[in-house]
């Protein structure tokens, strides 16, 4: 077989059957309107924490709806949690409660881990 330079990578489509989102279902219990969310992106276009460091909230919310909790712990100590978002969000997302939540729940499951 001829060697053409590139090869077949494997898909990123995730398998929802398979994806735990029980975690996701305890974020909705606490904030309701986490449910509401498109996905649009006006919380991370205007937030503080994004125009000094890598960091952007709707892909952390993304990964925890899918639940692919790696790295997140770290990613949502970078928010400030000074609000920015949830005034601009057009759904009224209480997005602070989210990452404050979404933390406390990622400290939980670590410490599951640990043990």
């Amino acid at each position: 077989m001829k060697n053409w330079g590139f090869n077949i990578s494997k898909p990123r489509a995730i398998d929802f059957d398979t994806a735990d989102t029980s975690e996701y279902s305890k974020i909705i219990e606490k904030v309701p309107s986490a449910q509401r969310c498109l996905m649009c992106g006006a919380c991370a276009a205007t937030c503080s924490a994004s125009n000094h460091i890598d960091f952007n909230f709707r892909n952390c919310h993304l990964k925890y709806r899918r639940g692919q909790f790696e790295g997140l712990a770290e990613e949502f100590d970078k928010c400030m949690l000074c609000g920015k978002c949830k005034l601009v969000c057009p759904r009224g997302v209480n997005t602070r409660a989210v990452i404050y939540n979404m933390r406390i729940f990622l400290n939980d499951l670590n410490y599951k881990n640990i043990e």
